[in-house]
């Protein structure tokens, strides 16, 4: 570890996984190895504000991540936001992960580009900054130059004052900066994968053999359960 250095961070990663595939188990294992991340924890959604309400219930998406994650022993599943009453906001599911977890701990919000994009729509948006740094997953050959175009001038600014080119930077800070990460890039939705299982169609090989299991064995996305 690079002289100064503080413990290893670890990655958030967050979302309705609705349900959970290939595309968010690679994101999150490359920024792991990239990002040299101790931990990465899964944090299914109880009721995204941004959004409408999930296909299928909070407690059928946290069984799927869980057996998603099962025998990786750099993911760990957190139920926090499926237990908490109504919208749940990254902020502050990030201010109690920084009362745990203490001051010196580097945290780092893990997203895709176009998540970014919207960053601004995000409830107390500027207060993540405070909590954790941001590791931006895009596309091979995504210019970042081109961040800004179409950016909300405050967005812009902060992108031109905290990203930073040297990963290894999260371990010397506990939030703060943005990092931006090349990843594999693999065209799957969730959105896709609901439709096609009410069409009678299969998503094998979009996600794991568990968690299409689970979504069989228990009727999901079918079109009475939409």
């Amino acid at each position: 570890m690079p002289a100064g250095a503080g413990p290893d961070p670890i990655g958030i990663f967050g979302g309705t996984f609705d349900p959970i595939h290939y595309g968010h188990l690679r994101l999150a294992q490359e920024l792991a190895t990239g990002l040299r991340l101790r931990q990465i924890r899964f944090i299914p959604a109880g009721h995204p504000p941004h959004r409408s309400e999930p296909c299928v219930s909070s407690l059928h998406r946290l069984e799927m991540a869980r057996l998603a994650i099962a025998g990786n022993p750099s993911f760990a599943l957190d139920d926090r936001e499926i237990s908490r009453p109504g919208p749940c906001y990254t902020v502050d599911t990030l201010t109690e992960l920084r009362r745990e977890l203490g001051p010196d701990q580097p945290l780092c919000l893990l997203m895709g580009a176009d998540a970014f994009l919207g960053l601004t729509t995000w409830h107390r948006w500027q207060e993540l900054f405070d909590l954790a740094h941001v590791a931006v997953a895009h596309r091979p050959g995504f210019p970042q130059v081109t961040w800004a175009d179409g950016m909300p001038d405050v967005l812009r600014r902060e992108l031109r004052q905290r990203l930073r080119e040297n990963g290894h930077l999260l371990h010397r800070s506990a939030a703060g900066s943005i990092f931006a990460h090349t990843i594999t890039p693999l065209d799957i939705s969730a959105t896709h994968i609901r439709n096609g299982l009410a069409a009678g169609h299969s998503p094998r090989y979009l996600l794991p053999d568990a968690v299409l299991d689970y979504i069989q064995s228990k009727g999901l996305y079918t079109v009475a359960a939409k």
